[in-house]
């Protein structure tokens, strides 16, 4: 006698195994879940960011850090008289001392520029060797306009004052022409704080009690990073010359003229007093140099590295959420074409590789740069994440459409991340055409009962 034996019911598991609705939210799921590691990718990529700029900022602290130039300025003693009271209190005139500053009226700066790299274990910090040389002459005081009068200058305490941001790197004792005659230049902690770090020279105008006299200063000195301008010449013209083929030019202006080939650059600045925010001469309490204005009105060259590989490595884990999206839509579709089922643990593992890619390609990049490290890590995942589908599916045709596939991922992420104007362009356009794939591709399959055969079309 025959006995009938129920079916066995299948465990919730199996069920949502077998249901492609539920699947593809446990997929989506497992996506979002993925967010979590990706970040932490991204906070590791900004950690080691954070530690080459350590590095830098204490290369360029035993080194030199970025150099400021600021042209000299003619400082002139002035008598006044301020209300005060004497001892009874009653009212007084009391004299004292202000100080007239004067800004020049030409300025011709002519700079070479030799930078280099140094390194500090696995990173890179751009410092240089300049040779500065400044050329200009003083204003001629405008008495009518300021109101001053000339028998009030106390012309004998006369004072040329230059800024250098970083007395460090400099090679000698500089050295400021006036009139021909040469004056050593000595570091000066008395100008009103004029600039940040002040070189001044005495000089008696007594004689001839005349600003309009020309100057000349030389220097040769050492900077990291960036080396900048202070605009204070009536009409200015900077020249910028160097051996580097990666110029980033910044600050309140850009250069009129420009030049950039393989191994060297050039660049000239030209401007007038229309382009800054203080006078040509002002008296001392006016705040004229303010940090506010100096600002606006400062502008140079920064050296960058020939490639930033931490931020080429953060761009690229940016897009790591797409990619996993799109690898494990790919993998459901040849899941459902190939008639066979795909563990969700096998997801959360192919998952666990494309996050393991990004340590990969950090540590890569840190070694042997950026496109070479891209290739190995790519290199390495696909090769992994192919071996192991085509093993759980043994179906190598299945394995190799995945790895084309996947090789076109991270050949569509590498160009976008070398693309800067046309990024936005080129990604639209490749993910136009990837979902119009998986439209065609879901056509091909039927949705009722994609255990059986596809559909025809």
């Amino acid at each position: 006698m025959e006995t009938f034996q129920a079916p066995k019911e299948k465990s919730f598991f199996a069920q949502v195994q077998e249901s492609m609705g539920a699947k593809l939210f446990l997929i989506a799921v497992l996506t979002l879940l993925l967010l979590i590691p990706s970040t932490w990718i991204q906070y590791l990529i900004e950690e080691r960011q954070g530690r080459q700029e350590e590095a830098i900022k204490e290369i360029s602290a035993k080194w030199s850090g970025p150099q400021l130039i600021e042209s000299p300025v003619l400082q002139l003693p002035y008598k006044t008289w301020i209300k005060a009271t004497d001892a009874a209190g009653k009212p007084m005139m009391k004299e004292s001392l202000s100080t007239i500053y004067l800004l020049p009226e030409t300025l011709d700066i002519q700079s070479q520029v030799n930078p280099e790299i140094l390194h500090r274990g696995i990173f890179d910090a751009v410092v240089y060797h300049a040779k500065i040389r400044l050329n200009g002459k003083f204003s001629a005081l405008e008495w009518t306009k300021s109101g001053i009068n000339p028998d009030l200058i106390l012309w004998d305490k006369a004072k040329v004052v230059a800024g250098i941001s970083d007395f460090k790197g400099l090679k000698n004792s500089p050295v400021i022409k006036i009139e021909g005659q040469s004056y050593a230049a000595e570091p000066d902690f008395a100008s009103e704080n004029l600039f940040a770090n002040n070189l001044a020279v005495p000089i008696d105008l007594q004689a001839s009690k005349n600003t309009a006299i020309q100057f000349n200063v030389e220097l040769d000195l050492r900077g990291s990073e960036a080396l900048n301008f202070l605009h204070l010449g009536k009409n200015s013209v900077i020249k910028v010359n160097g051996n580097w083929n990666n110029p980033s030019f910044t600050g309140a202006f850009l250069p009129e003229a420009r030049n950039i080939t393989e191994k060297q650059f050039s660049s000239t600045w030209k401007m007038s007093n229309f382009n800054r925010s203080f006078p040509q001469q002002w008296l001392s309490g006016q705040q004229t140099l303010s940090p506010q204005n100096k600002e606006k009105a400062t502008f140079g060259v920064k050296f960058l590295l020939p490639v930033d590989q931490y931020q080429k490595t953060m761009r690229s884990a940016k897009y790591a959420i797409l990619i996993i999206l799109l690898s494990f839509i790919s993998l459901f579709f040849i899941e459902l074409l190939n008639k066979v089922r795909v563990n969700l643990l096998q997801y959360v593992l192919i998952g666990a590789a494309m996050i393991i890619y990004y340590t990969l390609l950090l540590s890569f990049t840190e070694q042997v740069g950026f496109g070479i490290a891209y290739f190995i890590a790519s290199a390495a995942t696909v090769i992994l994440v192919s071996t192991f589908i085509g093993a759980f599916l043994r179906n190598k045709k299945a394995a190799i459409a995945f790895a084309i596939i996947l090789s076109i991922f991270y050949s569509f992420i590498y160009v976008i991340i070398q693309l800067q104007d046309l990024a936005l362009l080129f990604g639209s356009v490749g993910l136009f055409i990837t979902v119009a794939c998986l439209m065609y591709f879901s056509v091909k399959i039927n949705w009722n009962k994609p255990e059986e055969a596809i559909s025809q079309p």
